[in-house]
């Protein structure tokens, strides 16, 4: 298992390296001095930051600007691509996110993986480094994440919501468990997190689906076990966040290099 204080980051403005995690790999609370693009080859990445928790899909990005305070936790059996880019460089996104990869940004990161230490920033190297950094720019994210309240009441509720998607409680119970009527709990909870608790919780259960479909199970066990009533209800949902069907992004994750869109 590779570290990045293994690699001299510091010789060029990208840097990256290839790693395999094993199923229950928690890699603990840690930031980097430069910014990180983690490209997931195959299985699910979670990865918490202080204010938020994401799910990383298969073939999938994820950008960690400079300085970002971060726990990944990997679900399964995981290969990860990872640049490490110079925070310096002008652009770059300030925000984190996950986003599509287009077939020209995927050949990009390999073509980075094969350099060497001290590639030519002159010369062709060089030219696939910026286009790379240009490309990145215009992927689009995807619905994989969500903010994560600093009410430590309030995260007593989303942390038992994360470890359990499907908990069937209604408003006013998870009002009960965070000590707060339910028109304060309702205000705060919006608040602090952008959205309203239904919302909240079923972006959480679309991003438990991605992790249980990327891991094979089949799209009927999974609607029921992130908590929806039938598979039908779970594919229309599904399908109005993500664009395509469950059954399409599960054919995807099982072909290494086909682009699902």
């Amino acid at each position: 298992m590779k570290r990045s204080l293994d690699y001299p980051l510091a010789i060029r403005p990208v840097m990256g390296f290839e790693d395999d995690y094993p199923a229950g790999f928690v890699d603990p609370s840690h930031a980097h001095d430069r910014a990180q693009l983690s490209y997931a080859n195959s299985g699910v990445m979670l990865v918490v930051t202080e204010t938020s928790s994401f799910v990383l899909p298969p073939r999938r990005a994820i950008w960690l600007p400079a300085g970002t305070t971060h726990t990944a936790i990997c679900r399964g059996p995981v290969n990860i691509h990872t640049l490490f880019i110079d925070p310096n460089i002008e652009s770059l996104p300030h925000e984190c996110r996950v986003f599509e990869v287009s077939p020209l940004v995927r050949a990009l990161i390999q073509e980075v993986f094969g350099f060497e230490p001290a590639y030519d920033e002159g010369g062709r190297e060089g030219r696939i480094v910026r286009l790379l950094i240009e490309e990145i720019e215009r992927m689009p994210n995807i619905p994989v994440m969500v903010r994560m309240p600093e009410d430590r009441r309030l995260l007593r509720v989303c942390q038992i919501i994360l470890d359990n998607p499907a908990d069937p409680r209604d408003i006013d119970d998870w009002a009960n468990i965070a000590g707060m009527g339910r028109r304060t709990f309702t205000r705060l909870f919006k608040q602090h997190t952008g959205m309203g608790l239904a919302t909240w919780r079923q972006q959480v259960r679309l991003m438990e689906a991605l992790s249980l479909l990327a891991s094979g199970a089949s799209i009927t066990n999974v609607a029921f076990d992130v908590g929806y009533e039938s598979p039908s209800a779970f594919t229309a949902m599904f399908h109005r966040s993500f664009g395509v069907p469950p059954s399409q992004y599960a054919t995807a994750w099982t072909r290494p290099g086909h682009d699902d869109h």
